[in-house]
């Protein structure tokens, strides 16, 4: 496919997910949030999100890199090198001196807001069984509901459709007025949400300018000329905003009947 036509396909792609990034971006959540136990709601249910994501960052290492023996140099060098980049950075960031990854971030930050991990714990252990044994008791329904749409496109959808359910449904999916309000309540609380703060703003420094055009570069490599392709990925996008919606939306619910 020529370069205007990755653009225009790239373009139609954003087009049609505007209005769901609008309501995503407007959520009614983020402003609701306004106490620990508010943000200790949220993170018992994003934290699956946060899991999820290294099983959808996985299938497209298997896709775009040579994970088998022996070893043999894949196509597409440019996407091969940033999913190694990534998961380098989310399966191995330095933190406080320690290699460690994202997830394990994430859960040490719940702990240290005494938010309940057992539920989370429980999947992880369960995990090992594979997917089919995973055990969802006491999972809030919402986030059970986003990491079955997770493992739907990492089971049934083509390497295009995970690639755009990854650039387009995970990017920035945590607006600026969210780490705001996280920040100030950090500050009011004596510093006890630091390393959710932490967490927050690493993701912005590794999802910065680079990571975006990367990602959609990935997608436009895996759907090359197929117009077919191009379309499965689009209602991946898309599909993958609605169940960050729903999300929302569960992680609302919990907090207004709290």
């Amino acid at each position: 496919m020529t370069f205007i036509g990755v653009v225009n396909s790239i373009e139609a792609i954003e087009l049609r997910l505007t209005p769901l990034r609008k309501q995503l971006a407007a959520h009614p959540l983020y402003p609701r949030i306004r106490t620990l136990g508010h943000v200790r709601l949220f993170m018992e249910s994003h934290v699956f999100a946060v899991w999820d994501f290294m099983s959808l960052l996985k299938v497209l290492q298997r896709t775009l890199t040579c994970v088998d023996l022996p070893w043999v140099p894949t196509p597409l060098p440019v996407s091969r090198r940033f999913i190694n980049e990534i998961v380098l950075g989310e399966e191995s960031d330095e933190y406080q001196g320690r290699p460690i990854s994202h997830f394990e971030i994430y859960l040490e930050a719940m702990e240290q807001v005494t938010a309940d991990t057992r539920a989370i714990r429980h999947v992880v252990s369960c995990a090992p069984l594979g997917v089919d044994r995973l055990s969802f008791e006491g999972v809030p329904v919402a986030a059970k509901e986003f990491v079955e749409t997770t493992f739907g496109v990492i089971h049934r959808g083509s390497s295009a459709a995970q690639a755009a359910a990854f650039a387009f449904g995970r990017e920035d999916a945590i607006p600026d007025m969210f780490r705001s309000l996280v920040r100030q309540l950090n500050q009011e609380m004596s510093g006890e949400l630091y390393q959710f703060v932490w967490y927050l703003e690493r993701h912005i420094e590794v999802d910065g300018d680079d990571h975006g055009p990367q990602s959609l570069k990935m997608v436009a490599d895996l759907c090359d000329d197929d117009p077919a392709l191009w379309e499965e990925a689009s209602q991946a996008a898309e599909e993958a905003l609605r169940a960050r919606l729903r999300l929302w939306d569960g992680v609302l619910t919990q907090i207004e009947a709290s």
